[in-house]
Parts: structure tokens; sequence; C-alpha cells
């Protein structure tokens, strides 16, 4: 599976309502994750509407971070951590939920199933998938 098709897979799974974005992140990734989607799918299942709902991180970055450290056996995770924040903002244009929303100005930066796609872009292209 190529990383454009996983990103695809994500930003589907996020549209349809199937998951919520850290969920639709991680389950493009779950051929290289160590555990069952229905693990998978609990472990995230608290990052609905961003971190602290919508007051902090996208749920689709913390999906990508937590990607990242499992890939990479916890090996490099703040450097690529980093990597990926930058990254995402520069897609996106911010990392916390609610200002990619556009709950205080009125104007959405980046729609759920792009920043999840995004973020499954970002992941391929900060560990070099």
């Amino acid at each position: 599976m190529t990383m454009e098709d996983r990103a695809e897979f994500a930003a589907h799974l996020k549209a349809s309502g199937q998951c919520n974005c850290t969920q639709s992140v991680l389950m493009a990734f779950e051929d290289k994750m160590e555990m069952s989607q229905e693990e998978l799918s609990k472990l995230s299942a608290g990052f609905a509407a961003g971190m602290g709902c919508m007051e902090s991180t996208c749920g689709a970055l913390i999906g990508a971070v937590m990607v990242a450290g499992n890939i990479t056996d916890g090996q490099g995770t703040p450097r690529f951590s980093r990597e990926l924040v930058n990254n995402f903002r520069e897609k996106c244009g911010a990392t916390i939920c609610k200002d990619l929303k556009g709950v205080a100005t009125g104007v959405e930066l980046c729609p759920c199933p792009q920043c999840v796609k995004n973020a499954v872009l970002a992941v391929g292209e900060v560990l070099g998938e």
C-alpha cells in the first residue's frame, strides 16, 4: 500500500464517520502496528474532537505521533514528533483543533478528512516511508 493509498483510506474512514481523526490515522497503519484494530480503536477513542474537545492538539496529529512511536520502537520519537508537528502545520495551517475548525474566526483552515490525510502523508515524509 502506498502512502497516498493509506492517506486516502484514512480520509475515507473519517469522512464516513467510521472513526475519529486519531483512529483513522492509526487504522491506516494497522499493518505496521503491533495491536489489533479493536485495541487501536480503544486506545484512540478519547481523542475525538481533538485532545480536550477541540481546545488542544488535533487528533490526526496525535495519531501520527503514535504511529511514529510505534514504527520506530520509540527511537527518536521526540525528534520525529517535532518534525511531524512542523510538517502538519505547514500542510494544515495549525495544529490545534479549534484553530483548524475556525471556532473563534469562523474560517475553517482544514476539514477533518484533509487533516487526517495530511497527518498520514506527514508520517510518510518524516519517516521516509
